[in-house]
């Protein structure tokens, strides 16, 4: 049986071996043994090696996880938002899994574009999801508010682990047509 390769990675190990430690209770070792242990498994030496092949790398920026469960939970399996959440962060991170959906350099008229959101959710409030996008600075539209275009910005971390963990759920069902009574595609 093959086995699945993970990637982990650590912002901190000092935290994450602290947060180890505290797992292990009474069996942990001392703090710098689990730093070391940590480093080896790893492929280094020690928790110095590993020390000195990050300096002058750039910083990585930390995913919350809990914040990635939490927005996940607002999608069904074919990746569609099924709720509005009264969490303003919670909120933010499924509307950039939204805003990743909608093709870039393209004009939609209000028609257009709440049909294309009407095909990303369940619940059906296209307006919420412009007024929001338009807040939050990811989609522009004109006064009169005849058109919209998606604008171009940088999630966080955070963000792109919902937008990826969107797409995985979205591809899982085109791959099952079967089990999909009908879906959207970009």
């Amino acid at each position: 049986m093959t086995r699945e390769t993970l990637s982990l990675t650590l912002p901190d190990v000092s935290a994450f071996a602290k947060a180890l430690r505290a797992d292990l209770a009474d069996a942990a070792p001392p703090h710098q043994t689990l730093l070391n242990a940590i480093a080896r498994a790893g492929g280094y030496r020690n928790y110095q090696h590993l020390k000195a092949t990050q300096e002058g790398a750039p910083p990585i920026e930390p995913v919350e996880g809990r914040a990635v469960t939490r927005a996940m939970s607002r999608f069904d399996d074919q990746g569609r938002m099924t709720d509005w959440s009264t969490k303003r962060k919670v909120r933010q991170h499924c509307l950039w899994a939204l805003w990743a959906q909608i093709p870039p350099r393209k004009t939609y008229s209000e028609r257009e574009i709440s049909s294309l959101f009407n095909d990303m959710t369940t619940f059906r409030d296209a307006a919420q999801i412009r007024r929001s996008l338009v807040e939050d600075r990811l989609l522009e539209r004109t006064i009169d508010g005849s058109s919209y275009v998606r604008l171009e910005a940088r999630p966080d971390a955070t963000a792109l682990a919902v937008i990826r963990a969107v797409k995985a759920r979205r591809d899982r069902a085109v791959e099952a047509p079967d089990r999909v009574s009908s879906f959207y595609g970009i």
